[in-house]
């Protein structure tokens, strides 16, 4: 039998071939599904893994700011003299006293009185704390858990004594519940909690006010000897009920990174979470099987009945991809025309020429300027022929650019500029993104159309703002000769347009020209 396409997809051997086809793909499904389970079960752990040093992070760096306090005791003990401790301990007190969640704190040089700053001294809270040195006196650093009524505290207590024999003692209360709400609101979208023990197991942090000060070993089935694990990848990870959520969690435990302590930090997440996520992945991983098999039936059914429509469809659709093909390179070549005059823009002679002859009258005045401005100039420049491909750059970039530019400017003209930059004290708004070149379409038109002098010069305002950046600039307008091209605006208006940013502004108020630029992004 000779065996030609037509005989192949037809009758016995096409069914053959279905049969065939379908057992290779369900193969192929049975195979990838557990490959997705696998991979699902690894990112998982993965995530619960990052989740944890997250938490970890934040815990460690709370603890280690209270800790730092030695270092600042020390260096004013270093820069003080007998006069004028007293004064210095008392500035850093104070500064200690804005933290909402410091209370009770306080200094005593030598054996002398006790000076509070955060609470009023009152009989009972002396005592309390000179009792408290009493018992830590031999000590450089102590803390532990106290209980005042209602209020839990953290007290630490720092001994420091300067060259000439003087003993400073500082301490404060850190407000454990005030700290619990301070860490509920850090990162409170990760899927875990965290508490912080020593080596005896005393709780020192915990989201449950009442377990503080228990012992982890009596509440938990933690044991000492889960504090003894060194390299261990995912640290000591244990299942088991929490004390807290009172479900099934997973918990990890590690040696807390805080200097001068022996404590360690356990965060535990729900572990019906990560299960939850597999076994949603195998129940739809079986319904794909029986998805797909149902699909594969029909499908070599229609098969048969749709082959002719299917090749007619086929060629439709090739004449409609060679129509769209022949359009997009239109759109190409016209992109690649307005992105040639917009570099022709860019790259003006005349601004060339004019910083070409301020270096050449530079040169002899003054050689550091020219150093300089011959620096500025080649990275204006550099900036000006390395266009971005989507014509955007971020605000920090092109905040840098016209820095440079303003110093041409101010080095050519002197008085006739005046400058200014108003910027917010937020990094987040300088990774947000501006037109490219846009800060330099404005100032280069507020200086083509106005006179300036040294008697009215033209001033330049540049007011960086959390959505935007406006750029205002005073009218004194010179006689206009002929229609303005307005090629700057449009290709600004352009740009915004393909963002779908249409809060861009250009306009004359009040004697002022002002150009307001949206941030992107």
């Amino acid at each position: 039998m000779k065996f030609t396409l037509k005989n192949i997809f037809s009758g016995r051997n096409f069914f053959i071939l279905g049969i065939i086809f379908i057992a290779l793909t369900l193969l192929s499904l049975y195979v990838l599904s557990n490959l997705i389970t696998q991979i699902t079960e690894k990112s998982n752990t993965e995530s619960t893994h990052r989740n944890f040093l997250k938490r970890e992070e934040v815990v460690q760096q709370e603890f280690s700011r209270f800790l730092d306090t030695q270092k600042e005791l020390d260096h004013i003990i270093k820069i003080s003299n007998t006069q004028n401790l007293a004064d210095h301990l008392k500035v850093l007190s104070t500064i200690h006293a804005n933290d909402s969640l410091i209370k009770n704190n306080w200094f005593q040089i030598n054996n002398g009185k006790i000076e509070f700053t955060t609470s009023k001294s009152d009989s009972n809270l002396d005592a309390t704390i000179k009792d408290f040195i009493l018992k830590n006196n031999s000590k450089n650093q102590s803390s532990s858990i106290v209980k005042d009524n209602e209020n839990i505290f953290w007290r630490i207590y720092f001994k420091s004594i300067s060259e000439n024999g003087t003993i400073v003692r500082y301490g404060f209360d850190v407000d454990l519940k005030s700290l619990q709400s301070y860490f509920k609101n850090i990162n409170k979208n990760l899927p875990n909690y965290a508490f912080v023990f020593d080596k005896k197991g005393t709780i020192l942090y915990h989201p449950e006010v009442k377990l503080l000060n228990q012992n982890v070993f009596k509440i938990t089935n933690m044991t000492p000897q889960d504090t003894t694990f060194i390299n261990d990848e995912f640290y000591g990870k244990k299942i088991a009920l929490s004390e807290y959520l009172k479900l099934d969690i997973v918990r990890y435990t590690k040696r807390l990174n805080v200097k001068n302590t022996n404590w360690y930090i356990s965060v535990s997440s729900p572990k019906e979470i990560g299960s939850e996520d597999v076994e949603a992945v195998k129940k739809y991983a079986s319904l794909i099987y029986v998805i797909t098999t149902s699909i594969l039936i029909l499908f070599f059914y229609l098969f048969t009945i749709f082959n002719k429509k299917t090749f007619k469809e086929k060629a439709v659709l090739s004449k409609e991809k060679n129509r769209l093909l022949l359009e997009n390179e239109k759109i190409n070549k016209e992109k690649a025309l307005i992105q040639l005059q917009q570099l022709k823009e860019q790259i003006n002679p005349h601004f060339l020429f004019n910083s070409l002859n301020s270096l050449y009258m530079l040169i002899d005045s003054d050689t550091g300027v020219a150093r300089k401005f011959t620096l500025n100039l080649s990275k204006i420049y550099r900036y000006l022929i390395n266009p971005p491909v989507q014509n955007i750059v971020t605000l920090q970039e092109e905040l840098l650019f016209i820095e440079k530019y303003i110093f041409l400017q101010q080095t050519r003209f002197k008085e006739e500029f005046v400058f200014t930059i108003n910027t917010i004290d937020d990094e987040n708004v300088l990774l947000k993104k501006v037109p490219y070149l846009a800060f330099q379409i404005a100032i280069e038109n507020a200086i083509k159309h106005n006179i300036a002098s040294d008697e009215t010069p033209l001033k330049i305002n540049i007011e960086i703002r959390e959505n935007e950046v406006v750029i205002t600039n005073n009218l004194n307008e010179k006689p206009s000769f002929g229609q303005e091209s307005k090629f700057g605006h449009k290709y600004l208006e352009s740009i915004y347009s393909y963002y779908s940013k249409t809060h861009f502004q250009a306009y004359k108020k009040d004697g002022d020209f002002t150009c307001i630029l949206p941030l992107i992004g």
